[in-house]
């Protein structure tokens, strides 16, 4: 049986695509694995509070050296932690904003991105060579855009700092298996959209 994290960024409720996309993946993985369970992770809607100084004073103390008083800093991100380590599969629905992400997600991300916890020095002293702490997880990243062309060699690959962001900072933390799956041309709307829609909605069905 998997544990499944779905993450969800956007600040809209019902209008948003990328909940759409969330929630037609867990309709499918529902059909496919039922015994799988799902966590959900509200990011968008529910705000996420910046790291602060409490924050940094308390993040940074080695784990030998924690206790209950050093570490309030730090207590809803030992809860994010906690969440991403006890789970096996990590799904993430985002929109791009101003070509990256939500803030909201951002914050998240500065809340689980935790020396000693979710990545680290390899030789224990800051020499620029980190490793990833969270083993044998996959991700699966889902996106909606306004406009088109941000894949690989394509036209605006050099302004996505949405899916190429989530990649980079999540394979930090160890993950490594990583898919994207991104709904383009929203803001076109028409047939434009719809035939993103269906392309990328085939998508989800056949994720195994």
């Amino acid at each position: 049986m998997k544990k499944i994290l779905i993450i969800n960024a956007s600040v809209r409720n019902e209008n948003s695509h990328s909940r759409k996309l969330t929630k037609l993946f867990v309709e499918n993985w529902q059909k496919k694995y039922p015994n799988d369970s799902f966590t959900f992770r509200e990011v968008g809607l529910n705000k996420i509070p910046p790291i602060d100084n409490d924050w940094i004073a308390s993040a940074f103390i080695k784990p030998n050296n924690r206790n209950e008083d050093n570490q309030k800093g730090v207590e809803l991100s030992n809860e994010l932690v906690k969440e991403l380590k006890e789970n096996d599969i990590y799904v993430i629905g985002t929109p791009m904003y101003n070509w990256s992400i939500p803030s909201g997600l951002k914050t998240y991300i500065d809340q689980v991105m935790r020396i000693n916890e979710t990545w680290a020095f390899r030789s224990g002293k800051p020499d620029g060579d980190y490793i990833g702490l969270l083993k044998n997880k996959k991700m699966f990243i889902l996106s909606s855009r306004g406009d088109t062309g941000y894949g690989e060699n394509e036209k605006n690959q050099h302004m996505n700092f949405q899916t190429t962001y989530l990649k980079f900072i999540f394979g930090m933390m160890g993950i490594k298996d990583i898919t994207i799956i991104s709904l383009d041309n929203e803001e076109f709307g028409g047939d434009i959209f719809e035939n993103s829609k269906q392309k990328i909605y085939k998508k989800i069905g056949l994720i195994e």
